[in-house]
């Protein structure tokens, strides 16, 4: 077997294979006494049919799927030995049925479309802006309500507050506001409402400034927005006699229960970061403040990776592209294009087709590779702040990498994973290659300069 290359354009190949008789008579052979091993073939005892009546039956369709398998094998041997960046997968040039009767002998050609080879430059003399956003004061006072809510305690209360629990008898009304009776009406006894969650903010209007001993009356199925999970839930019934409900009921108030934020203390700070992690208020401060930089810092990385987008598009965007062999292959994979719309669909392609190539190129230069420790690292960060959206801050390091490997296990995610702790060292990468413009801004600032980019 012969193979010659011709670089027909800097970014397009075309390989010709010279495939011989040689070349793939011995697999033929080989493939056709397996079938005659492993086949119940008619009028044959299984391994019991001469090698004449195998080639006789199946030597047509084994002699090309064999060489069509040799020449694509050689084809991809040659692009391996060579070290070619090839772009998706190589093309034949023209597709026909094998004249296997009258010829021995044959020539195969292959284009290549070749990944654009774009010497790019990254050192302190280019320099990207980087966005820090402040902290402010306000921030911090937002956060620690929200932990002191989390933490806090219910506690029975004399009137209604805007996140409290209303416990109660709930009646339901005839059309004239007097209590229904007889074995279809609805009554629970021991019920309980919490406004604020109703859909309908009327509904929960209803209940300001009501105490202990007062009547409400309020529609359920307003208050619920229709949702039968919810009515059946607070009116104690099957999800079937959801749809009679549409009239008004009655609670009695007979307890309000209210959250009382949590006192600042040993107990706290435990129930917050964990055991000794945090002693005293100022500490404390601290260490929400940097709970909030942390979670700022995502935004900060999102907006640098736009303006590193922008700079290197900006340098190296303008790439010559193997269009018509790409086009092609796209065709071929994808039954949704065709030859009247791929020049339209491979237009809105471009961008992230060149975007990607940068990226490879640029962590190919910086030495960016992914090993198992990193994927493991960022799926138990994943899975932490999975925990913590339960409240469930202070999890051992055992059960965060036990679900950490569970996600990674996922094969629906992991591909994902990979892609996103790439980006992750992409960018890290980056930012200690190239100058850093860091400017401290307000959050107002920051989300004026995220609209522009």
């Amino acid at each position: 077997m012969n193979i010659t290359a011709n670089n027909t354009d800097a970014v397009s190949m075309r390989l010709t294979v010279s495939v011989e008789e040689n070349d793939y008579k011995a697999k033929v052979t080989e493939d056709l006494k397996k079938i005659g091993r492993t086949h119940q073939i008619p009028g044959f005892r299984k391994g019991h049919i001469s090698i004449a009546d195998l080639q006789r039956r199946f030597g047509r369709q084994v002699t090309s799927d064999v060489i069509n398998q040799v020449v694509f094998d050689a084809v991809m041997k040659y692009i391996e030995e060579n070290k070619l960046n090839v772009l998706g997968q190589p093309m034949p040039v023209e597709v026909k049925e094998l004249d296997l009767k009258n010829q021995k002998d044959f020539t195969f050609e292959y284009d290549l479309a070749l990944a654009p080879e774009l010497n790019i430059e990254l050192d302190k003399s280019v320099t990207i802006p980087y966005y820090n956003i402040a902290v402010s004061d306000e921030m911090i006072a937002e956060q620690d309500a929200a932990f002191r809510k989390r933490f806090g305690a219910q506690v029975p209360g004399e009137e209604f507050e805007h996140d409290a629990l209303v416990k109660g008898a709930i009646m339901e009304l005839n059309e004239d506001g007097t209590v229904k009776e007889g074995e279809d009406a609805i009554q629970v006894v021991s019920g309980i409402v919490a406004p604020m969650y109703f859909v309908d903010k009327e509904e929960a209007a209803k209940f300001e400034g009501k105490k202990v001993g007062d009547k409400v009356v309020f529609n359920p199925r307003k208050a619920a927005d229709g949702n039968i999970t919810e009515l059946s839930s607070m009116l104690n019934i099957d999800k079937e006699r959801t749809a009679a409900v549409q009239g008004d009921f009655e609670i009695a108030i007979s307890e309000i229960i209210v959250v009382r934020p949590a006192e600042y203390g040993e107990e706290f700070y435990t129930n917050v970061f964990g055991k000794d992690k945090v002693h005293n208020e100022e500490e404390y401060r601290a260490a929400v403040k940097e709970i909030i930089a942390g979670e700022l810092k995502g935004n900060s990385e999102m907006i640098f990776r736009f303006s590193a987008r922008k700079e290197l598009m900006g340098k190296y965007g303008e790439m010559q592209l193997p269009d018509t062999i790409l086009k092609a292959w796209l065709i071929s994979r994808n039954e949704g294009l065709n030859e009247s719309n791929i020049d339209e669909e491979y237009a809105k392609m471009q961008a992230d087709l060149k975007w990607q190539l940068i990226k490879e190129q640029v962590a190919n230069k910086l030495g960016v590779k992914i090993e198992q420790d990193d994927l493991l690292q960022f799926a138990k960060n994943m899975a932490a702040r999975q925990f913590a959206q339960y409240g469930m801050t202070n999890m051992d390091d055992e059960t965060i990498t036990r679900y950490a490997q569970n996600i990674l296990d996922d094969k629906n995610y992991r591909g994902r994973l990979i892609e996103q702790v790439g980006d992750i060292k992409l960018f890290d990468a980056l930012q200690n290659a190239v100058t850093l413009a860091e400017e401290t801004v307000s959050l107002d600032e920051f989300k004026e300069i995220a609209s522009k980019l």
